[in-house]
């Protein structure tokens, strides 16, 4: 390979490094190096962790010269969100208040991907309390789109996007509960997976258990500039972890389906038309999965406008319950606002209301369900919107419904707990374009196999915004 080393995709590097290519000491300094020149123009590592990375890439490659068997990530280097418990680090979560929170044991996640032989070089920055699709906070500032400093890089997992799209890392580890993996994915030109519910064990043993709704929507995923990384690197978060009781040991691949697999496109999935630029993304995605064989058919899939008002309904009330005092105390005021604008903007339950909607989660679920077995993929919008101006999200309570609204499908699929995989299509006005890919439970198998199909018609985005660089 030609390229320098900090370009090349996870699977590549990993190889390399196995066969004798290179060493995982090249392999970490490559990337390091790339955050030495690239990392202060769009703040995406907020912790360095340089020195420890040299230190582990040196083990790394004494353990590949004894001849031991290695793991499939060995020597690859990545990031971690900062709201993800690593040993030896603070979990801040964006919170000043919280920066001395220090980690005394690895999130599973984490754990899975050191225990595959992966490197952190850094942690990543992400909103406060990872509230917003926008990367901003007090403690480490505002993350930047490398793509176009205006726009957002996505939030809640912006600096991860950022960074492993300027090649700060092969790989970055992020979290979706309502978007927060799709959505800086989207605005950032990657690929990316938000595994089904159960997929991945989740765990922070620094902080107190979720809420229910944060339980059974919120999953842990990988970030990356290929889709054949994604499934590397989903086969290693997805690894058992006792410490996750909702963990589902599922195999990663399922049966073969017959083909063509019939896949359902979708522009208006909450009664809400998509931008122009949207609308082509879908139309250039759905001809690229035709040509790949599959059966593209225009239909909506059931009840998501019903899906999207229950999932700003469960995690609202959560929030207000569980979180609403804490986030109030060490908030900023920008995240105030949001956090007030987007409980005006839902319609918070009392007791009976909150059964009833949990009861309602399961009819909307089965519902999908039902759909998925004639349509087992669905093509959608990510966003129905092309990547947001930064903070769009401060311009008072009725911007925010509006963005609500345009976020239907991303954060809907949370309720489900279906996997979706994010994939680019191309540029529209200079920015990132991509769609999302949802299908039945525990298939990421199938999200992944159409994405890359749609990735071979694309090819691979990052590379133009490398030549900008």
């Amino acid at each position: 390979m030609t390229q320098p080393i900090w370009q090349w995709s996870a699977v590549d590097t990993a190889a390399a490094i196995r066969n004798g290519a290179i060493t995982a000491q090249e392999a970490v300094e490559a990337a390091i190096g790339r955050m030495t020149a690239c990392n202060e123009a769009v703040n995406a590592v907020v912790v360095d962790l340089s020195e420890d990375a040299r230190k582990a890439a040196r083990q790394a490659d004494s353990m590949t010269q004894s001849g031991v068997a290695l793991g499939p990530l060995h020597g690859v280097p990545i990031t971690i969100k900062e709201n993800a418990d690593q040993a030896g680090q603070s979990t801040p979560n964006g919170v000043p208040a919280f920066a001395d929170v220090v980690a005394t044991e690895d999130a599973p996640a984490v754990a899975n991907l050191r225990k595959a032989g992966a490197i952190i070089i850094g942690r990543t920055n992400t909103p406060e309390f990872s509230l917003r699709w926008f990367t901003d906070n007090p403690l480490h500032g505002l993350t930047k789109n490398p793509w176009a400093e205006g726009i957002t890089p996505g939030g809640s997992s912006g600096g991860g996007a950022a960074a492993v799209a300027l090649g700060i890392g092969a790989l970055a580890h992020g979290s979706d509960l309502g978007g927060s993996l799709r959505y800086p994915a989207y605005a950032c030109g990657l690929a990316t997976i938000r595994p089904s519910f159960g997929r991945v064990p989740g765990h922070n043993p620094s902080g107190p258990d979720h809420p229910p709704s944060f339980q059974l929507m919120s999953s842990q995923g990988p970030l990356a500039r290929e889709v054949r990384d994604v499934r590397l690197a989903l086969s290693v978060m997805a690894g058992p972890d006792a410490r996750d009781p909702w963990y589902t040991p599922a195999p990663l691949n399922g049966p073969r389906l017959n083909p063509p697999i019939k896949v359902a496109v979708t522009k208006t999935p909450a009664g809400i038309p998509c931008h122009d630029g949207v609308s082509q993304a879908i139309d250039r995605a759905a001809d690229h999965l035709a040509n790949a064989g599959y059966a593209v058919e225009a239909v909506d899939p059931p009840l998501m406008a019903e899906v999207a008002a229950c999932w700003r309904s469960l995690l609202y009330t959560d929030t207000k319950v569980m979180a609403e005092a804490a986030m109030v105390e060490h908030g900023s005021d920008d995240m105030k606002q949001v956090l007030a604008d987007c409980i005006a903007a839902s319609d918070i339950l009392d007791l009976d209301g909150y059964v009833r909607a949990t009861v309602d989660r399961t009819r909307l679920w089965r519902a999908w369900s039902v759909f998925l077995e004639d349509y087992p993929l669905v093509l959608a919008p990510v966003s129905q919107v092309p990547p947001y101006p930064q903070g769009e999200d401060l311009k008072g309570t009725e911007r925010v419904r509006e963005i609500l609204d345009e976020q239907s499908m991303l954060y809907g699929i949370n309720l489900l707990g279906l996997p979706a995989a994010a994939v680019p299509t191309g540029l529209h006005d200079g920015a990132p374009m991509g769609v999302q890919i949802i299908g039945p439970r525990m298939r990421e198998d199938l999200c992944l196999d159409a994405a890359e199909a749609v990735e071979r018609g694309t090819g691979i985005l990052t590379q133009q915004l490398w030549s900008r660089t």
